[in-house]
C-alpha cells in the first residue's frame, strides 16, 4: 500500500545512529528551489527493528528512503535490489515501482558524477589506485570498471579483503598489499582514497603524491574537514581533485528524483548551505 498521494510526498533516511546526517538538508534544499510540497525525515531505526521498518516502509508513511550504516547490506534481503546494488554488495536507497520497493547504490553515480563535474576527461586514464577495500571502495571500483578503466589497483592493509573484491569483480581488479601502493604511483592517472585516514579525529594518510604523472587525479571520499591533506598537497602539485563533499552531493540526486519525480541540480548554492554547515558542527 502506497501512502496517500493526496498527501506530501515523504522520504527518509534509515540509520543507527544517523542524527548527523546531512541528507535532510540536501533534500530540502531541493525541495525548497523547485518549490515541491514534501519532507524528508532521519528515522534512527536498530538492527533488529530494520527488517519490519523497511517491508512496511509505506505505511510509515514514505515513498522512498535512503539508507545508512549499519543497515545497508541487510536491506539487500528486504527489497529487489538492482544489479548495481547487487554487485557492489549494498543499498543506499529505496523507492517504490508500482508497489515493489526497489533497491540501488548511489554512491556508484555519486563518485563518477563528482568526478565528471571536477576532473573532466579523467577516464582517459588506463589505470587507477584505489586505497581501501571496503564498502565504499567497492563502489568506487565498480565505476571505474564500467566506465571502462582497464586496470585498478586496490591497496588495503588486509590484503586478503582487496583479494576479495578481485575476486568479485575480475581479473582487471588487481590487489596489492598495502606497503606496494606507492611503487603504482608512477603509473596511475587517478588515485582514490575510500579509507577514513585525513578523516577528522583520524591519522593523515601518508603518501608521495610527488610520484604521480602530472596529469593524474586525486579523489578523497573525506569531506570531513572538506579540504584534507591529502587534496591540499594534490591542489599543491598542480594536480585536478575530487572532494568527498561533491560525491555526498551527487549521490543524492537519483533518490530525489525517484520520489519527486523531478531531477535536481547540484549547484554552487547547495554546496555553500552544506559547507557552511559542515563548518558550525
Amino acid at each position: 500500500m502506497m501512502p496517500n498521494e493526496t498527501q506530501p510526498r515523504a522520504a527518509c533516511l534509515i540509520g543507527w545512529p544517523a542524527a548527523h546526517s546531512r541528507s535532510p538538508l540536501i533534500h530540502h534544499h531541493w525541495l525548497r528551489s523547485m518549490d515541491i510540497p514534501g519532507g524528508y525525515s532521519i528515522e534512527s531505526i536498530p538492527p533488529e527493528g530494520v527488517a519490519e521498518f523497511v517491508m512496511n516502509l509505506s505505511k510509515h508513511g514514505y515513498i522512498g528512503a535512503n539508507v545508512t550504516i549499519p543497515h545497508k547490506e541487510r536491506v539487500l534481503k528486504l527489497t529487489a535490489p538492482d544489479r548495481r546494488a547487487r554487485a557492489v554488495g549494498a543499498a543506499n536507497t529505496l523507492w517504490y515501482d508500482h508497489g515493489t520497493l526497489r533497491a540501488t547504490n548511489t554512491d556508484v553515480e555519486g563518485f563518477i558524477d563528482n568526478l565528471d563535474h571536477s576532473a573532466p576527461e579523467w577516464d582517459h586514464a588506463d589505470d587507477a589506485l584505489v586505497l581501501g577495500a571496503g564498502g565504499s571502495s567497492r563502489a568506487v571500483v565498480f565505476g571505474l570498471l564500467e566506465r571502462g578503466i582497464k586496470h585498478v589497483y586496490v591497496a588495503n592493509r588486509s590484503i586478503e579483503r582487496a583479494q576479495d573484491l578481485a575476486r568479485l569483480f575480475g581479473e582487471r581488479v588487481i590487489p596489492l598489499a598495502w606497503e606496494a601502493a606507492a611503487s603504482r604511483l608512477p603509473q596511475v592517472s587517478l588515485l582514490v582514497n575510500t579509507t577514513s585516514l585525513g578523516m577528522k579525529g583520524q591519522p593523515e594518510l601518508a603518501i608521495d603524491l610527488g610520484l604521480l604523472p602530472s596529469e593524474a587525479v586525486v579523489a578523497d571520499l573525506v569531506y570531513v574537514p572538506l579540504e584534507t591533506q591529502l587534496l591540499a598537497a594534490a591542489r599543491a602539485r598542480g594536480l585536478r581533485t575530487a572532494d568527498g563533499l561533491g560525491m555526498l552531493l551527487y549521490q543524492a540526486v537519483r533518490g530525489f528524483e525517484l520520489w519527486f519525480g523531478q531531477r535536481p541540480e547540484v549547484t554552487p548554492e547547495l554546496r555553500a548551505e552544506v559547507e557552511a554547515d559542515l563548518t558550525v558542527t
